[in-house]
């Protein structure tokens, strides 16, 4: 008896030792949320320009403002290779990867349809979205939309 008791002592110490609940609290892991963020001051908002400015505008009175010129051109190409071609394909044709899944087909770019509408008709539906197309206002900055557009420009038949 004497043995156990010993051994029921040990188990006891080691328990009580060995289990700092205290500390394990303090792990970084429990407390993720305990930060406080500071408070957002008044009117931070935007009124002007941003998304909703762009909701608001009408498409055909937006205007392009990057110039169209070889730089800019290769730059858009490099954006469109980033956030279109998958859809598009390589060729801005509409037989990308990922846009043959798609009913109907992505558009092909060089196409009179596209071709035919004004710089900001284009930046208005790639920013928004328009049927199928994705609104890309979220995820792709806008002068990279705008590049876009002067590489969509550049494939068109009087490039």
């Amino acid at each position: 008896m004497h043995k156990s008791c010993a051994v029921i002592a040990a188990i006891a110490l080691l328990l009580i030792t060995g289990c700092d609940y205290a500390r394990m609290s303090d792990q970084e892991s429990l407390r993720p949320y305990e930060v406080k963020l500071p408070e957002m001051p008044a009117n931070t908002v935007p009124i002007k320009n941003g998304i909703q400015a762009l909701r608001e505008s009408e498409p055909s009175q937006l205007r392009n403002p990057v110039a169209l010129n070889r730089e800019t051109i290769a730059a858009g190409k490099t954006r469109y290779g980033y956030y279109c071609g998958m859809c598009h394909g390589t060729k801005a044709d509409g037989n990308g990867t990922v846009g043959q899944s798609f009913y109907p087909l992505p558009a092909n770019l060089a196409s009179p349809y596209v071709q035919g509408q004004k710089d900001g008709e284009l930046f208005y539906k790639i920013s928004l979205g328009f049927r199928r197309h994705p609104p890309l206002a979220y995820t792709v900055a806008e002068a990279d939309r705008w590049l876009i557009i002067n590489y969509i420009r550049s494939l068109g038949k009087g490039a």
